[in-house]
């Protein structure tokens, strides 16, 4: 993040004068540096953390349906577009939207690759920790790519 400072604050205009003290201003200052080294696990962020899961499950996927698998894209989001209707492409809970399978369209210049997007918020509000959100996660992307690919979940777990 750059900060970028206004007239009033720029050093040319902070310069001491007679019977003036020193002193900083921290407004609009982020984080000076780490707090934790990087190889602690309380460096990395929710989201890496999620998207790790991810990988994890979209993995073990790929070695077992690398070919059924090879175009397929998988992709997480915050939160899930605001839509007034969603349609049945869209794993819900509710009427929150879970992850959503996009099928893709084939052939021609305009080929577009299957995509199944997870979206983050909604997953890890309804986890209780971390393991409950890796099963989570887990069981969305299965029932999601059984959908793609035609099959019952239960072939893919």
């Amino acid at each position: 993040m750059r900060t970028t400072l206004c007239p009033m604050t720029s050093p040319e205009h902070r310069r001491p004068g007679p019977g003036r003290r020193v002193r900083r201003d921290r407004h609009g200052r982020g984080l000076r540096g780490r707090l934790v080294p990087a190889t602690v696990p309380l460096a990395r962020t929710k989201a890496e953390i999620f998207d790790d899961l991810v990988l994890d499950t979209v993995e073990t996927l790929e070695r077992r349906f690398a070919k059924e698998l090879a175009g397929v894209e998988f992709a997480v989001e915050d939160v899930p577009p605001d839509l007034n209707v969603y349609d049945s492409d869209v794993l819900e809970d509710g009427e929150v939207p879970l992850a959503r399978l996009l099928p893709g369209r084939p052939g021609g210049r305009q080929e577009i690759p299957p995509r199944i997007v997870l979206y983050r918020r909604p997953l890890e509000f309804r986890a209780m920790d971390r393991e409950d959100l890796a099963d989570l996660v887990h069981d969305v992307i299965i029932e999601q790519v059984a959908n793609l690919l035609g099959v019952d979940p239960d072939e893919l777990a």
